[in-house]
């Protein structure tokens, strides 16, 4: 009788093809689900601080406050992966008043940010809506308190975001990278509503140890506007971290008063929120320069301290200066939760009017009499989480 030699059933053949198509197509759905993936995260911070204040006129304030160091905050986050290096990205931001539970602004829902861009690799991101200013995202390179409460160049006032802004992020090419923004703003005239718009250059040098960088802000005044001039916020910082913490220095040129001062030098030039542009606040026609020093020293993995001075000098000759300082210490219980401590002055000149200022304004604060010409110290207690 002839062997014969006997050959796999063809259910086994069939069996293997499937297996194999049904893999490939998985890995091909792993792919293609890469490469559109998606992601939204929901963060935000909580900073409780106790505040004691005096002032030289003899007024004092004890209160429990929000916004030391981080204003408290919720916010939404995302991103699309389009493919071939494209990301379509977002990010709303509201902020709160956690001590009352309140939004920290009664007209809007995303005070703090709301814009939506495209982000490229190798050539930057576009972003479009309400922003973050240029000046405002460079506070961990200004000084020790990342330019919070204790900081004079937060007492004099940073534009710190803006509505309608268009703005492109480098990346960053041989150490630096570039920002550029352009806002147009809303702007109330004694005759007319008309626009002007807030532009915005910077650019960050990074190299090792060693970081420098511009940001700057021009508008003009609108037609028609009760007070004709424009108003400009230059800043250069420089910094060095030697291993143990680091040293900075900064410097402002400005005509731009913020909101957060008082009597002598009340009142924003321009809107540093965004908002309406008012040019109606003579203050517009005085320049201030502001110096300022800072170190900082980490003690341990988790406590560092500093120290800061800094000088606000007015160019016009009026007399509107102040000098102040401030030494803190922070204490991390653990990568979400810190405790901190600082002790500050402000010393005005006899025409000058400005006061402390923090991540968010003190909801109580010196006014009038209490705050021109008078010295403020300070000493804040506080506790900030992320999450």
């Amino acid at each position: 009788m002839k062997k014969t030699t006997a050959l796999p059933h063809r259910s086994t053949h069939v069996h293997a093809v499937a297996r194999g198509l049904a893999l490939g197509t998985l890995a091909l759905a792993a792919a293609g689900a890469h490469a559109q993936s998606s992601s939204v995260s929901i963060y935000g911070s909580i900073d409780q601080y106790f505040n004691h204040m005096s002032s030289s006129s003899g007024a004092r304030i004890n209160a429990l406050q929000d916004g030391k160091d981080l204003r408290s905050r919720l916010g939404f986050r995302g991103n699309e992966d389009l493919g071939a290096g494209l990301q379509a990205r977002f990010q709303l931001e509201l902020g709160l008043s956690t001590n009352t539970g309140a939004t920290a602004d009664a007209n809007r829902a995303f005070d703090r940010q709301s814009w939506v861009g495209l982000s490229q690799e190798g050539l930057g991101e576009l972003r479009i809506g309400r922003q973050n200013s240029a000046a405002f995202t460079r506070g961990d390179y200004t000084d020790f308190t990342a330019r919070t409460l204790g900081s004079v160049i937060n007492n004099f006032g940073v534009p710190a975001r803006f509505d309608n802004d268009v703005a492109y992020i480098s990346p960053r090419w041989a150490g630096v990278q570039v920002e550029a923004h352009f806002a147009q703003q809303q702007a109330s005239t004694t005759s007319a509503q008309v626009t002007t718009p807030i532009v915005q250059l910077a650019a960050d040098y990074l190299n090792g140890p060693v970081r420098v960088g511009y940001a700057g802000l021009s508008a003009k005044a609108p037609q028609k506007s009760v007070i004709d001039a424009a108003v400009f916020y230059h800043y250069l910082y420089a910094n060095y971290d030697y291993g143990k913490g680091k040293v900075y220095a900064a410097y402002v040129r400005s005509n731009n008063i913020a909101s957060n001062a008082n009597g002598n030098d009340a009142g924003s030039v321009l809107g540093n929120t965004g908002g309406v542009v008012t040019w109606t606040s003579t203050s517009v026609n005085r320049t201030y320069d502001l110096f300022q020093l800072s170190a900082d020293y980490r003690v341990t993995d988790t406590l560092r301290v500093g120290a800061l001075w800094g000088r606000i000098h007015d160019q016009s000759g009026a007399g509107h200066n102040a000098s102040g300082g401030a030494v803190g210490a922070y204490y991390a219980l653990s990568k979400r939760t810190t405790l901190s401590a600082l002790y500050e002055t402000l010393r005005n000149s006899s025409a000058a009017g400005f006061r402390p200022a923090g991540s968010a304004a003190l909801g109580t604060n010196f006014a009038g009499t209490d705050v021109n010409g008078r010295s403020i110290n300070g000493l804040q207690l506080g506790v900030l989480h992320r999450f």
